[in-house]
């Protein structure tokens, strides 16, 4: 190993086929990393040379820099696998100890080579991550070099100048006389080969692309009819109507006809009918159809040249017809440029030849949107869209006189590719950007509240689902931003394109963001997240599942008393969800080992600060293991009583007989005394009072309430029925009738019917039962029995008189 090391410090191109002569016994896993760093090496040499014959290509840099960006990656992860290695011979190393010291003995001759060895490993292992970095800065200085040079190609096209001259227009015209020669013999060339070997081929592909155009064309119709479809008896459609029927309206045909275009190309080049000199011009021949299909439907949408209801600005008729016929002709004049462009490169055609091409589109548009600005397309002062229309405002005819005069002055002084590409920003980036608006506006008018019902999505939903006007509002709520995410995906990757991004650093983008989000030392993963939510939510659905199962199945056919079926049923909940949450969280690749030590920086906190509710979490885990008392029992806790309904880790949920719920924290009910009138068994005891005259028979009264006892179905037999003599009271002789009854929930019921028969055998035994009275007697002096003489004045039955009443008037007792 020590000889493989000093070639591989020194040489950096050691291969590994020499790596593995010099040490036969080295580590296979550094063998392995040293095979991958020299691919790796002999890769960034290639991209290097390649940069250097592609300095001027902008796709192939692109391309290039996706490749250099791959092996940054695969650098950082050979660094990343080192490292598990590394800390295994470093904590060998440390069990091994120091090499012995002279005077003291020596050590075994395996113990010393085995040191030996792994000291080579780690060393090997530090050289490798070493010159792992090494590359993977060559590589990173590699990709920003290249970042550098696209963005001076995009500069330098841009602002390249070209003398406008007539010498430079004969030159274009006949290099054109050429080119047109030239397309017409690859043309009829082409022509003639499908027809002689490829007519077979043709067909083929031809019948496939009709075949995916039907099919396109009856699945928008059938699946989306009603959202692109113009309703002709709405005289005045309502605001969300008209920006949802012009978005998808303008969208939906797009992207079909985009897939049947793009389908078509597979399909003629899968069956090898494009030869490698037409299918440039064939792509841009369905590019340009693509494109002038979307700025039509884009401005039908909003222009609305025949519906002048569903037109979403206010235009006259003739000023709507008027600028729909200005958008296509500047998205025709585009795309034929875009066209011709394809063609000249295509043929190998002189660079003037194409300046003169763009010249002419930048100028054609330039003149476009100069007549547009004198227009008259504005509504009349009556409102009526069918009369005259008014002039542009100022504040829209002098920006567009600018504008068009920019160009054609841009295009006459020679920037003729500064003025092409504002031509094509202003059609196309427009077109997307309006695009965008309306499908923005359109998800706003639809999560609007009270709107998502109005809609045939909506009204099919209510009747589907039988939503309520609540659920269908959050689900509106949940339309509009799915029609927002809908919008903003397909729009700014197309205004991106068109700004000279390649579809290679779209793609390299998008798997950045969705695989690797660094924030400081943090890394995020967009797929990660959401793989560890579904993870998560796929654990909570089988331990609901289990929850369920174990309930309904294994519990309740073993006969499982409620409130034990109720604590497993709940622990099982508690321990799936706590399952779920980890797996979740190691899928998602949050790093536990981070998280032990927040949770250990926020212990002090939660000791102090938090103690009341890790209390009450740790009763209630004690409550559910111990089971004092259960779901469904009847107890008693300080002034609240009533029947227990939830038992949670942090709080119980009683419910009085008021039907009040009181939420307890659990910790009161462990630290204070609770009254379980059902915890082992509903058996229970009533105690029912009863009181008669002095007049009655104690011993008969005795006889009957044990006979109403014994004859009552609803008390036990064992233990028997008792009654008691429980004293003289001020009234009446007081017994107690008690007996025990097999549910003590349905003490209430019984209890009613044991007084009834009591009161009816006691009225016909003619037993009494007294209420309680006073006698008050008043003793008064010679004085104050004057006084009330004179009140009374001596009447009868005054307040003065103190004669005894007759027999009649006393209150009997």
């Amino acid at each position: 190993m020590v000889l493989a090391l000093q070639p591989l410090v020194g040489a950096p191109g050691l291969t590994p086929a020499a790596a593995q002569g010099s040490a036969p016994a080295s580590d296979k896993i550094v063998e392995r990393t040293l095979e991958r760093i020299s691919e790796a090496e002999k890769q960034i040499e290639t991209l290097q040379s390649q940069v250097e014959a592609h300095n001027s290509d902008d796709a192939a840099l692109a391309d290039i820099k996706i490749k250099s960006d791959e092996i940054i990656r695969q650098l950082l992860k050979i660094s990343v696998e080192l490292r598990p290695r590394f800390n295994d011979v470093k904590a060998r190393l440390a069990q091994l100890g120091e090499k012995p010291a002279e005077g003291e003995p020596e050590e075994a001759l395996a113990v010393t080579e085995e040191r030996i060895r792994l000291n080579a490993t780690r060393l090997a292992i530090n050289t490798l991550t070493g010159r792992a970095e090494d590359l993977s800065i060559r590589a990173s200085n590699l990709s920003d070099s290249i970042t550098d040079r696209r963005r001076e190609l995009f500069t330098e096209r841009l602002f390249e100048h070209t003398e406008i001259s007539g010498d430079v227009v004969d030159d274009a015209l006949n290099a054109f006389s050429a080119e047109f020669n030239d397309f017409q013999r690859t043309v009829s060339s082409w022509f003639s080969f499908i027809w002689k070997y490829k007519r077979v081929p043709l067909g083929t592909a031809v019948t496939l692309s009709l075949a995916m155009a039907l099919v396109l064309l009856a699945g928008e119709y059938r699946l989306f009819g009603s959202l692109i479809r113009r309703d002709p008896a709405e005289s005045k459609p309502a605001y969300m109507s008209r920006f949802s029927v012009a978005f998808w309206s303008t969208i939906l045909p797009a992207l079909a006809l985009a897939a049947f275009l793009v389908s078509s190309f597979f399909f003629l080049d899968t069956f090898n009918v494009l030869r490698p000199d037409i299918a440039p011009i064939a792509a841009a021949l369905f590019g340009f159809a693509g494109l002038v299909f979307f700025v039509a439907m884009l401005a039908r949408a909003v222009l609305a040249p025949k519906a002048p209801s569903w037109r979403l600005v206010r235009l006259s008729d003739k000023g709507a017809r008027d600028l729909n016929f200005a958008v296509l002709s500047m998205a025709v004049v585009n795309g034929s440029d875009y066209v011709l462009g394809a063609i000249s490169e295509t043929l190998s055609s002189p660079v003037v030849l194409t300046v003169m091409k763009s010249f002419l589109s930048s100028v054609v548009v330039g003149l476009i949107v100069f007549v547009v600005s004198f227009l008259r397309p504005m509504v009349g002062e009556s409102g009526d869209p069918s009369e005259r229309g008014r002039a542009w405002p100022k504040a829209v005819a002098l920006p567009l006189r600018i504008i068009g005069i920019g160009l054609i002055l841009l295009s006459a002084i020679g920037y003729v590719g500064l003025s092409r590409f504002l031509a094509t920003q202003m059609v196309l980036t427009g077109a997307v950007v309006a695009t965008m608006y309306i499908g923005i506006l359109s998800g706003k008018a639809i999560s609007a509240p009270n709107q998502f019902g109005e809609t045939r999505v909506g009204r099919y939903l209510q009747q589907r689902f039988a939503l309520k006007p609540v659920g269908l509002d959050q689900a509106g709520i949940v339309a509009g931003l799915l029609i927002y995410v809908f919008a903003l995906s397909i729009g700014l990757p197309l205004i991106l394109i068109s700004w000279g991004f390649q579809p290679r650093d779209l793609q390299i983008w998008l798997v950045n963001i969705f695989t690797e989000i660094n924030i400081g030392s943090i890394r995020i993963s967009i797929f990660g997240i959401l793989g560890g939510v579904l993870l998560f939510a796929l654990g909570l659905v089988a331990t609901r599942w289990l929850q369920k199962w174990l309930d309904g199945n294994v519990m309740a056919r073993s006969q499982v008393d409620a409130g034990v079926r109720n604590s497993i049923k709940t622990g099982v909940g508690y321990l799936g969800t706590g399952l779920a949450g980890l797996i979740g969280i190691s899928a998602a690749g949050i790093d536990l080992s981070s998280l032990a030590l927040v949770a250990g920086a926020l212990s002090l906190g939660i000791g102090f600060g938090l103690q009341n509710i890790v209390s009450n979490f740790v009763s209630g885990l004690i409550l559910l293991a111990e089971r004092p008392f259960k779901v469904g029992d009847w107890v008693a806790t300080g002034t609240t009583e009533g029947f227990v309904r939830r038992i949670s880790v942090r709080a119980t949920e009683i419910e009085t007989f008021q039907r009040q719920s009181i939420i307890v924290p659990n910790s009161e009910l462990i630290n204070a005394p609770v009254g379980n009138w059902t915890h082992r068994n509903k058996l229970g005891r009533i105690e029912i009072p009863v009181s008669v005259s002095y007049d009655a028979d104690p011993r008969r009264v005795m006889d009957l309430l044990m006979e109403i006892a014994l004859s009552h179905p609803g008390l036990l037999r064992n233990p028997e029925p008792v009654v008691l003599f429980n004293g003289f009271g001020a009234s009446s002789l007081d017994f107690e009738l008690r007996g025990f009854i097999g549910d003590v929930l349905g003490g209430l019921p019984i209890k009613n019917e044991i007084r009834v028969t009591i009161l009816e055998r006691f009225r016909a035994e003619k037993i009494q039962m007294p209420y309680p009275h006073q006698e008050v007697h008043l003793h008064l002096d010679e004085e104050d029995r004057r006084i009330f003489a004179g009140r009374g004045k001596g009447r009868p039955g005054g307040p003065g008189d103190l004669r005894e009443p007759p027999d009649d008037d006393k209150i009997l007792p």
